[in-house]
């Protein structure tokens, strides 16, 4: 997975607003693509491949038995974007 792919979901996402529809339109546009939408602060344990004011954006590896978050582009499979709220911007 590309940044640059990593970049063009993100961008289309803030554009829209991220919320459930929006991803699940995104899911349509990109079939094959894992897309998780949740809150950034349940998201732990890794740094965010993109920020865009309101949306962090976390890469998915499911090629193991396991899901989880890497930092690896190459071995993403999906992408987490994760809204981030007021409270978290300035945290």
């Amino acid at each position: 997975m590309t940044p640059e792919f990593v970049a063009d979901v993100a961008g289309r996402a803030h554009r829209e607003g991220l919320s459930e529809e929006t991803v699940r339109r995104l899911r349509g546009a990109f079939p094959g693509v894992s897309l998780t939408y949740c809150g950034d602060d349940d998201v732990q344990g890794v740094r965010p491949v993109l920020k865009l004011p309101g949306l962090n954006v976390y890469l998915v590896d499911r090629s193991e038995h396991c899901v989880r978050l890497t930092e690896d582009h190459d071995a993403a499979t999906g992408l987490v974007l994760a809204e981030v709220s007021d409270d978290d911007e300035e945290a």
